[in-house]
């Protein structure tokens, strides 16, 4: 018998990666219906590299810039708020995106600065300082919730045609048909900043609850002006969210939004409270990375939607873009 030469054993193979798999798509409805979207998982930033935030202007934070994004999503604070809250979203979308965050006057560094006296007003300032960021050809979508949601309606409708976002999502807020004065009416500063979820954050220190009632207040003054017109709908396309813990929304059904667009349209029911995206929470990042991967096919300043646009209106929360599936 001949002798063997004894072998060493190899390193051990690794698995092969695999990617997490896609969750099934759920029947298309034929008719826009409130759903409820399941609870995202847990996001990882931190696998990001950091970067270091930058003001464009005055009226806007970049609090990840990523130049090389293929899409900017500009952001709109709810009453009292600033840009700051869309950190934790800005850095959880990239790269996907790039979060341009709106810095409204009179807060934050701002502070000494005046907000216009009523919201028409606001509508144009903001719109004038957008526009020179959303040249023809460069995608760009809008992310707003409660007050800032109508504001992000509001100056998409006051752009050029050849510069309004392809994509405009609303959160918390009715739609301009149904906005009324109820929140300057019914609810002082403080009960705001106390269902808005806020108030556990800033509790602690009485300058900054100064700080958050004063902005509350001045935001409440400009939203009690706002006075909707009949005007025609926009060619964006359009999604409306609302959280499950809502407690400022009087129905979760947002469905009068869908008269405001010629484009895609449709309506979730998220995990959360009246405020999705805040200074603690990225808010919807697994549906934005959704709609932002994918690419409109219909042109936002001509008002005319492919087939494949108005079925991808009931696309779901947690469907995943691919380059042969748009979002919307």
């Amino acid at each position: 018998m001949s002798p063997t030469t004894p072998t060493t054993p190899g390193p051990t193979a690794r698995p092969p990666l695999t990617a997490r798999p896609r969750p099934a798509a759920a029947p298309l409805p034929t008719t826009p219906a409130v759903r409820r979207a399941p609870a995202a998982p847990a996001v990882t930033p931190s696998a990001v590299p950091a970067v270091r935030p930058r003001i464009e202007g005055d009226w806007f934070l970049l609090p990840a810039p990523r130049p090389e994004a293929p899409v900017r999503l500009f952001c709109f604070p709810h009453a009292g708020g600033d840009a700051t809250a869309f950190t934790p979203l800005a850095r959880a979308l990239a790269p996907a995106a790039e979060v341009w965050a709106l810095r409204p006057p009179a807060r934050g560094g701002r502070s000494r600065e005046p907000m216009p006296a009523d919201f028409a007003a606001l509508t144009a300032e903001v719109a004038a300082a957008i526009a020179p960021h959303l040249a023809p050809g460069r995608r760009a979508a809008f992310y707003g919730q409660s007050f800032g949601a109508l504001l992000a309606y509001e100056v998409a409708r006051a752009l050029p045609a050849d510069r309004r976002p392809e994509l405009v999502v609303v959160a918390g807020a009715p739609s301009p048909a149904e906005w009324t004065e109820r929140e300057s009416k019914d609810l002082d500063a403080a009960e705001l900043l106390r269902l808005t979820g806020l108030e556990e954050l800033v509790s602690a220190d009485p300058e900054l609850v100064g700080l958050a009632l004063g902005g509350i207040r001045t935001d409440l003054a400009v939203s009690a002006t706002y006075r909707h017109h009949p005007h025609p709908p926009l060619a964006s396309a359009l999604y409306a969210l609302a959280g499950a813990e809502d407690p400022m929304l009087a129905t979760t059904d947002l469905s009068g939004w869908a008269a405001h667009t010629r484009g895609a349209f449709d309506q979730l029911v998220l995990p959360g409270g009246h405020l999705l995206a805040t200074v603690d929470r990225p808010g919807p990042v697994d549906l934005l990375t959704s709609l932002l991967s994918g690419r409109a096919t219909a042109d936002p300043s001509s008002g005319t939607a492919t087939a494949s646009t108005a079925t991808a209106s009931t696309a779901t929360a947690t469907a995943r873009a691919t380059e042969e599936q748009p979002s919307w």
